[in-house]
C-alpha cells in the first residue's frame, strides 16, 4: 500500500541543507557553460515515445525495460529518460541556419524505471550539453575537456577519463558481425541476457556486469579491429588533442555506451576521489534521424546525484 506522506520509491525530496549543494552546482554550470558559447534549452519532461525509440534504439535497455510510457488521447507518451533526443527533436523543427553549429545546455530531471540504488534514482537529474557540429576530433576533444573543466569547477578534481570509438556509422554492421563471430564459440557460456543480445545488439555484451561474461569479453579482439584505418585514426587524433588540452585519457576498447545513436568518439568519466571508481558522467558523438532530418553532434551528460554523493562523501556539503 502506498503512503501518501512519502515520495514514490526511487524519487526523492531534496531539501535543506542538501538543496544548497544542488543550487551551487547549477549556479556554477550556468556561469561556466555560456563562456564556451552554450545557451540554455529547456525541453518538456513529457515527449512522444517515438522520439526515444527511434533515436536510442528499440533494442537498448532504456527503451525495452526502463522508460515510463503511458497513453493519453490515443497517443503514446513517455517521461524523458535522457536529454539528447529531446534536444534533437527541437533541432529537427528548426532550419539548418538555426542548428548548424548550435550549442545548447540543459539541467533537469530524467526518469527511468530501474532498481533504485546508491546514486541511481528513478527520477534523476542531469546537466548536459549538445554541440551540433560535424565530425571533428578537435571538437570532440573540446567538449570532453569542457566536461572535465565543469567537474573540476564542482570540486571533482580527481577524475579518470576512459575513451573509445564506435567507428563511422557505416562500419557498425561490420563491427557487430565481427563480434558475433568472435563470441559464437563461447555463446553457451554467456548469461541469458547476453545470449539474446548477440542477435539483437551485440555491443551490449561488452557492457555486461556478469563476471562470467566479463571474462569472455576480456578475451575478445577490440572492436577497432573491425573498423577502417580512418576510424582508428579519428580516435588517435582525438586522444592527441586531449593530451594537448591537458586532459589525460585511457583508451578502453570495451567501452561502448548504451545507446544506438553514437558513432566515433565515446567516453565515460569516473571520480577516483574516494578510491574506488565512481562513474559520474559520459558522452560522445552521435548521428540520428528525426523529423525527416539527419542531425549530427557531440555532447555529454553528468549525473547530478552522483556528483552530490561524491561531494558529500568528501565532506563538501555546501
Amino acid at each position: 500500500m502506498s503512503n501518501a506522506n512519502q515520495p514514490v520509491q526511487g524519487m526523492s525530496d531534496i531539501t535543506v541543507p542538501e538543496v544548497r549543494l544542488w543550487q551551487g552546482l547549477e549556479r556554477s554550470a550556468r556561469d561556466l557553460l555560456p563562456r564556451y558559447g552554450f545557451e540554455e534549452l529547456r525541453t518538456p519532461v513529457v515527449e512522444f515515445e517515438a522520439v526515444f525509440t527511434r533515436s536510442l534504439g528499440e533494442t537498448t535497455d532504456v527503451v525495452q525495460k526502463e522508460m515510463y510510457v503511458f497513453e493519453k488521447g490515443g497517443r503514446r507518451l513517455c517521461l524523458r529518460p535522457e536529454g539528447t533526443a529531446g534536444v534533437m527533436r527541437h533541432a529537427a523543427g528548426l532550419g539548418a541556419a538555426e542548428t548548424d553549429g548550435a550549442r545548447w545546455y540543459y539541467i533537469g530531471p530524467m526518469f527511468r524505471s530501474e532498481r533504485p540504488q546508491a546514486g541511481r534514482k528513478r527520477q534523476f537529474h542531469q546537466c548536459g550539453v549538445e554541440c551540433l557540429e560535424p565530425p571533428s576530433p578537435l571538437v570532440d576533444a573540446e567538449i570532453l575537456a569542457l566536461q572535465v573543466d565543469l567537474l573540476r569547477a564542482w570540486g571533482l578534481e580527481e577524475c579518470e577519463v576512459r575513451l573509445n570509438t564506435r567507428g563511422a556509422g557505416g562500419e557498425q554492421a561490420r563491427v557487430a558481425e565481427g563480434l558475433r563471430a568472435a563470441l559464437a564459440p563461447r555463446a553457451a557460456e554467456l548469461c541469458e541476457d547476453c545470449r539474446r543480445r548477440i542477435g539483437e545488439n551485440v555491443l551490449r555484451v561488452l557492457d555486461c556486469k556478469n563476471e562470467a561474461c566479463q571474462a569472455i569479453v576480456a578475451q575478445l579482439p577490440p572492436s577497432t579491429d573491425f573498423m577502417s584505418a580512418a576510424s582508428r585514426d579519428y580516435l588517435a587524433q582525438t586522444a592527441a588533442h586531449l593530451d594537448a588540452l591537458g586532459v589525460k585519457a585511457r583508451i578502453d576498447p570495451r567501452l561502448v555506451r548504451g545507446l544506438d545513436y553514437y558513432e566515433h568518439t565515446v567516453w565515460e568519466i569516473a571520480s577516483t576521489a574516494l578510491g574506488a571508481q565512481n562513474a559520474v558522467a559520459g558522452g560522445g558523438r552521435y548521428r540520428m534521424q528525426l523529423g525527416g532530418r539527419e542531425l549530427v553532434g557531440v555532447g555529454f551528460a553528468i549525473g547530478l546525484e552522483r556528483v552530490v554523493g561524491v561531494l558529500q562523501a568528501l565532506g563538501r556539503d555546501a
